[in-house]
């Protein structure tokens, strides 16, 4: 397949301010583990200046393979037990006003993970009461007695990825599906709190299909949408068919927000977390 050049669009600065200094210093002085920095993420410098910082727990081997992604895949190491605390103690020194927190895929558990997640937010909430939360989860396979188990816990914000329009779905997600992860945010809406859900473009989908995912969205309770382009970590994964103009990100903001989303955060180099904090205060 042809190489697609990338545009001057997806070239970035990354800004610095007292606050973001503050904290790379932190992070490298303790050497903390945030996934802005191993996911070399395009607006570390931006989220960080504001106080947010996305962690992911789990350990860093997925038990899924999926094309679009560059995490490790194989089998995990155990869980570690103090990974809670240590997460919470990490929120804690870096005195963030908001924390993200994700996970691998953890197929080889029994509970695929939910207690882990469960706990890790528990403790997050315990020692950090002035830090906000927001929880950006696997399916867990679609069983809801597991999805629960989170949801009690009662994050701030919510979060599951559908990752693309429903065509494209089983040609880059390797366990995952669009019908489960619907389900998954139909239950957290249901549970009274605030659904949020990111799709990646520019794999060969189309406006059509894009808003086609928005209404199925919608329809089962998602209030919050992240649209960003789709970039292939890697000549082994699935390749990019097309980069988005950003005018076209607007376009498609535009038609979220008309269609009844609370919030569309849509643009070039948008990831599921960006903005994160923002999201509370406009919700």
């Amino acid at each position: 397949m042809t190489h697609i050049k990338k545009p001057e669009w997806l070239k970035i600065q990354i800004g610095t301010n007292a606050r973001y200094t503050e904290t790379k210093r932190i992070v490298d002085t303790h050497k903390l583990h945030t996934i802005c920095s191993s996911g070399r993420c395009p607006n570390l410098g931006e989220c960080w200046g504001k106080g947010t910082a996305t962690f992911m727990i789990g350990g860093a081997i997925c038990t899924r393979s999926c094309k679009f992604c560059n995490t490790l895949t194989g089998k995990p190491l155990p869980l570690d037990p103090e990974e809670p605390k240590h997460v919470a103690e990490s929120i804690q020194l870096m005195k963030l006003n908001h924390a993200v927190i994700t996970s691998v895929d953890r197929d080889d558990l029994k509970d695929l993970g939910a207690a882990h997640w469960a706990a890790t937010l528990r403790t997050i909430r315990e020692l950090c009461p002035g830090t906000t939360i927001e929880a950006l989860i696997p399916d867990f396979q679609g069983h809801a007695e597991l999805l629960q188990q989170v949801i009690d816990t009662r994050p701030d914000i919510l979060s599951h990825n559908m990752e693309t329009v429903r065509r494209i779905s089983p040609l880059v997600r390797s366990v995952a599906n669009y019908d489960t992860s619907l389900k998954v945010i139909r239950q957290i809406s249901e549970n009274g709190l605030k659904a949020k859900s990111g799709i990646m473009v520019g794999l060969g989908e189309t406006p059509a299909e894009v808003e086609e995912t928005m209404d199925d969205l919608l329809e089962n309770g998602c209030r919050i949408l992240t649209i960003g382009q789709y970039l292939q970590p890697s000549a082994k994964h699935y390749p990019v068919a097309e980069y988005i103009h950003p005018d076209q990100f607007k376009k498609y903001q535009e038609i979220g927000e008309a269609k009844g989303f609370e919030i569309v955060e849509s643009g070039p180099l948008v990831r599921s977390s960006y903005h994160a904090e923002k999201h509370l205060r406009k919700s």
